[in-house]
């Protein structure tokens, strides 16, 4: 008999290539090459077909510069059995610029999902496997009866001390033609595997993701960091979720519409919250089913050393068999500080899709 074909997506992110750099590290260009290569602890190279980054190439506090975005660059340049276009990416909260730039200036030069900017990001639309239907704040594309759709994060204009003095708040952004355009695309994909991407996850669904859940209290009930840090001016409560949509904060426009169309989405993978994948802040693990049944995931970080006390750097690969509705979500460790460099067993899952995936969409 023969045997099924596999698709194999690898979910990655929070790389902050800059902060890493700085300790000597280059996040980015080690996960590459140890998927490649293997890694120099002993973690296996792996197979993949296609990748997702969840965003946060840059590791600025402040507004993200150019000399980071040529280092990202360089740090792609390692691989060598794939294309940059194999990776497919979202702005991530450190990716966006101030109030008074253009919106994602940064992102859209070096990162550049849909290759406007190829003297810099070295990104040829037309060299992706599967085509980016869209523009770089949404958009889409298609792998058999998959259909990925990708958001970006965005400034809340209404937080008027900006980006730079905001650091990474507030909360997950989007607006409200790209939430339509969300709703629009899954209305329209009913009889199709849809997965969602963004930075952030939606509140109450992962570790983390509640009101106030980037946060703790001190000895004198002072609120300070735990996962985020904290900025009085920037919506702390909801540093750890996509909560700004449209201009309204904690809107719940996604949570109820996946409460009202229970199975329209599958999957939705998103990032933000560095953590080892054994976290269970708030009683929530870095895998859950919520709103209807969609199944959500905090893939990251690359990252060691931004938010160090709590970053053990991993990644996902999300093993797609056709005919299959299950799907293998394999953790992989980039260091071996916590876990050895490698496969982590103990962190493996299996993710039920609504339908059997098929490399030729009925």
């Amino acid at each position: 008999m023969k045997k099924p074909r596999t698709f194999r997506l690898w979910a990655q992110g929070d790389a902050h290539v800059g902060r890493d750099l700085e300790i000597g590290r280059e996040s980015l260009a080690d996960a590459l090459g140890q998927s490649e290569q293997g890694g120099a602890e002993g973690g296996p190279p792996f197979g993949w077909d296609v990748a997702i980054n969840v965003g946060d190439y840059s590791g600025e506090h402040g507004t993200p510069k150019d000399l980071e975005g040529e280092e990202v660059v360089r740090q792609f340049s390692v691989l060598k059995e794939h294309r940059r276009e194999q990776i497919y990416s979202v702005s991530g909260n450190h990716d966006r610029n101030g109030l008074d730039e253009p919106e994602a200036a940064w992102f859209r030069k070096w990162i550049d999902p849909m290759g406007e900017n190829t003297a810099f990001s070295c990104v040829d639309r037309a060299r992706y496997p599967f085509p980016v239907v869209g523009e770089w704040m949404r958009y889409k594309f298609e792998v058999g009866n998959i259909v990925f759709l990708m958001m970006s994060d965005i400034n809340e204009p209404s937080q008027k001390v900006g980006r730079g003095k905001l650091g990474g708040n507030p909360g997950g952004v989007v607006s409200q033609e790209t939430f339509d355009w969300w709703k629009e695309q899954v209305d329209a994909n009913r009889d199709r595997i849809v997965i969602t991407v963004h930075h952030y996850v939606l509140k109450n669904t992962t570790f983390a993701s509640d009101e106030w859940g980037g946060m703790k209290k001190d000895a004198h009930g002072n609120w300070e960091r735990e996962y985020h840090r904290y900025f009085e001016e920037g919506t702390p409560a909801g540093a750890s979720f996509l909560c700004w949509v449209g201009g309204a904060y904690d809107s719940g426009q996604f949570e109820a519409f996946l409460e009202d169309h229970p199975g329209s989405v599958d999957l939705w993978l998103g990032g933000h919250t560095h953590s080892s994948p054994d976290d269970t802040k708030g009683g929530r693990s870095c895998v859950e089913r919520a709103y209807g049944g969609t199944t959500f995931m905090n893939v990251c970080a690359l990252t060691r050393h931004m938010v160090h006390e709590r970053t053990q750097p991993h990644s996902w690969l999300l093993t797609f068999t056709e005919g299959s509705r299950s799907v293998r979500a394999q953790c992989y460790m980039h260091t071996s500080e916590f876990q050895p460099q490698g496969w982590y067993d103990a962190a493996e899952r299996t993710i039920e899709l609504t339908r059997p995936f098929a490399f030729q969409d009925s």
